[in-house]
């Protein structure tokens, strides 16, 4: 079994999909505790959401979950938020802090390591390839990483999570125009609120990707699952309504952020 899915388009921009997959391996699952099973921090139905926004789009999707290793955090184990409460390449916990293995079966350095080989690395192999691919036909590329997360977690930041949250790293990681495309239209959706470079500034993807003076552009959208969510609990069910409104502002960026890739040709 794959542990990412490729669909390939003629477009500059790609979407990445680190965190939608659900897949656990039978020896990891039976590692987990009743509250890791309930693989509360996947990033719900967001391939979904995304779906057909974009003619000819390319994206990259981990079908493994993020419990098995996460695909957004700096294989090195470097910390994306110094000082801040986060979870690292095997979470050892679920995003309010609470253990999600059963005690004693917690993920050991070795573990780490083989899934960094089994997991990561095909990953960002695939993710890598497409960004040449792409790159090759029109001489430049935007990553836009898709993400989404619960609206309230105490454990990571304070009050609520504003709606869209984009980052770029402080601007590092992609040309102006783009940052500025996306939070113009971001900020002009009415009934939404956003923030640039806030609690989520771009996780190891957009850093390590985006090098504008090389072509590549990356971004990172956070959303706020309570968007396109019926609930952010158990069962995480689609909104069909609410997305749906949420897809029209989407459809936007990708395709301003597309308009100005197609300008940006090197």
């Amino acid at each position: 079994m794959s542990v990412f899915e490729v669909k390939q388009g003629t477009s500059p921009v790609i979407l990445g999909f680190p965190h939608t997959g659900t897949d656990v391996p039978a020896d990891i699952w039976e590692r987990l505790d009743d509250n890791g099973r309930l693989l509360a921090d996947t990033d719900w139905h967001i391939h979904h959401l995304y779906d057909g926004l974009l003619e000819n789009q390319t994206s990259v999707r981990a079908t493994f979950h993020r419990y098995v290793l996460d695909a957004n955090r700096d294989p090195s184990g470097t910390s994306l938020y110094p000082g801040q409460n986060t979870t690292g390449l095997i979470p050892e916990t679920d995003f309010d802090g609470k253990a999600i293995w059963k005690t004693g079966a917690e993920p050991t350095e070795a573990d780490i390591a083989k899934r960094l080989r089994e997991y990561h690395a095909p990953y960002h192999a695939a993710l890598a390839a497409e960004i040449e691919r792409v790159k090759a036909i029109h001489g430049v590329v935007v990553l836009y990483d898709c993400h989404s997360i619960r609206s309230h977690i105490p454990f990571l930041f304070d009050g609520k999570l504003p709606d869209f949250n984009i980052g770029t790293d402080m601007g590092k990681t992609c040309d102006p125009a783009i940052e500025q495309a996306t939070v113009a239209i971001a900020s002009a959706a009415t009934g939404y609120d956003s923030i640039l470079n806030g609690r989520f500034k771009g996780g190891w993807t957009t850093r390590r990707y985006g090098r504008p003076e090389t072509g590549v552009h990356a971004i990172q959208m956070e959303l706020a699952q309570s968007t396109h969510l019926a609930t952010e609990a158990p069962p995480f069910a689609y909104d069909d309504e609410e997305a749906d409104n949420l897809r029209i502002h989407l459809k936007s960026i990708l395709t301003r952020i597309e308009e100005i890739a197609l300008g940006l040709k090197r």
